[in-house]
């Protein structure tokens, strides 16, 4: 039986992903659940596994396009049927695609950490940093470009993408010596001897762009740089941003974190830092304030029953969010633990598609770069994402028993991104003011757990 293989749907928010590497080539044989090929989304980077067993026929999606989620990629013949060299995806009986909870998910970026800016490196006294802590295009179909040498095309796999480029630039394809798995020829193979062939003619390959001189560098972004840009867009576009900012005064919480980080490592078998911390005091503020924890859908405001914090986290492949569930009610050794393992996996590149999905609200940190004051754009769908700047020590003016004196303590910018359709100036403000009154509640004597 002749099989259309679909990119599968893995939540409402992800509607496209980048094709990245793919794992088998036309001709092999394919046990059901092997996997197939690897796909980044805005949200995670996953195995796409087969849904059947049989073998792969047909390969429709080239190594770098970005293709609408539930779009054919690939076409194979299942192991209870046949199908002729040369029936295409017309010829497909059947459609099938993997549930998204069977795949191996895996994170390698992260465009809802691209929209809340830069976080990383180790925890320090000046910083919330994470630390340790815890357009698109459709595929190609097979009629569109007929490849020249049909035959080579069925040996070797050439997609209708690689065919097609071949037939636009002249190159044949017979003479390439391929790259891909296998060594398949891929669209960066055929670019690259079409580039060559240009630059033997004296062609110029670059093209030209307004304002940019011969000094200038142009660098072509990346697929997953472009899936970035379009939802940093869509963000910005849909959601009328709105800011606030206020200092906190957290001498005390730096000085409670001081005095117990070791006993409660001993103890509970986990880093202390500040963002647990901080991260049971926003999750208290959300209960209070119901707003902050919603989103705009369809015109109607929906106020969300969980509270799920994503935090954000710098790892080796990009600025990810992975999400600490059921934040609201939880210790603090219970958070410091959820943290340390998300941010664990996240680094790892072992996250899987809970770690990423369900955020309610975001918790971002660029105190680690110094920043003092700023403005985060907001994970869309969300309402909000408040931004925990740098610690600094600071004169303050200190009001007791009717006098004023200035003293030295350890001050914290604190700034709020909102959606102005769902949250107006006074409900940000109390909210803010919840935070503010919850961090400077701790004390030296704090019995927090």
């Amino acid at each position: 039986m002749a099989f259309n293989i679909e990119l599968p749907h893995v939540g409402e928010s992800v509607t496209e992903a980048v094709i990245g590497k793919w794992l088998k080539a036309p001709g092999d044989r394919i046990e059901k659940y092997d996997p197939l090929v690897e796909v980044t989304t805005d949200k995670v980077n996953m195995d796409v596994p087969s849904p059947a067993s049989g073998v792969l026929t047909r390969i429709l999606a080239e190594e770098g396009e970005t293709v609408p989620m539930g779009s054919i990629i690939a076409e194979m013949e299942a192991a209870d049927g046949s199908v002729s060299g040369g029936e295409g995806v017309s010829g497909a009986t059947e459609s099938a695609s993997s549930p998204a909870a069977g795949l191996a998910g895996r994170i390698g970026t992260l465009v809802q950490g691209a929209n809340v800016g830069p976080t990383g490196g180790e925890f320090s006294d000046t910083s919330l940093s994470t630390g340790d802590e815890p357009a698109a295009r459709s595929p190609s179909q097979a009629a569109s470009a007929p490849p020249a040498s049909p035959s080579i095309s069925r040996q070797k796999g050439f997609s209708p993408v690689v065919t097609r480029l071949a037939a636009q630039h002249g190159i044949d394809l017979a003479s390439l010596v391929g790259t891909g798995l296998g060594g398949r020829v891929t669209k960066k193979d055929v670019l690259a001897a079409a580039e060559k062939s240009d630059s033997g003619a004296g062609t110029a390959v670059q093209p030209q762009i307004d304002g940019v001189s011969s000094e200038d560098q142009v660098i072509t972004p990346s697929p997953i740089r472009r899936l970035i840009a379009n939802h940093m867009v869509k963000s910005m576009s849909e959601i009328p941003h709105a800011w606030s900012a206020i200092e906190v005064d957290v001498t005390g919480m730096v000085e409670w974190s001081a005095a117990n980080r070791d006993s409660f490592e001993s103890e509970h078998g986990v880093r202390l830092t500040y963002l647990p911390i901080t991260l049971s005091v926003v999750a208290e503020a959300l209960k209070v304030n119901p707003r902050l924890n919603s989103s705009w859908v369809d015109g109607k405001i929906v106020l969300k029953g969980a509270i799920n914090v994503g935090v954000a986290v710098a790892a080796e492949d990009g600025l990810v969010v992975p999400v600490v569930h059921a934040a609201a009610g939880a210790s603090l050794v219970e958070l410091a633990g959820k943290l340390s393992g998300v941010v664990n996996r996240a680094r790892s590149g072992s996250m899987t598609l809970d770690d990423v999905q369900g955020g309610t609200f975001t918790l971002n940190n660029t105190g680690t770069l110094g920043s003092v004051w700023g403005g985060a754009i907001i994970n869309h769908p969300q309402a909000a994402i408040l931004t925990t700047e740098a610690i600094v020590k600071r004169p303050a003016v200190i009001s007791e028993n009717g006098s004023d004196s200035v003293v030295v303590r350890s001050m914290m910018n604190i700034c709020l991104s909102f959606d102005h359709r769902i949250v107006d100036g006074a409900e940000a403000s109390a909210f803010m003011q919840s935070v503010k009154t919850g961090l400077e509640a701790i004390t030296l004597s704090s019995d927090l757990k």
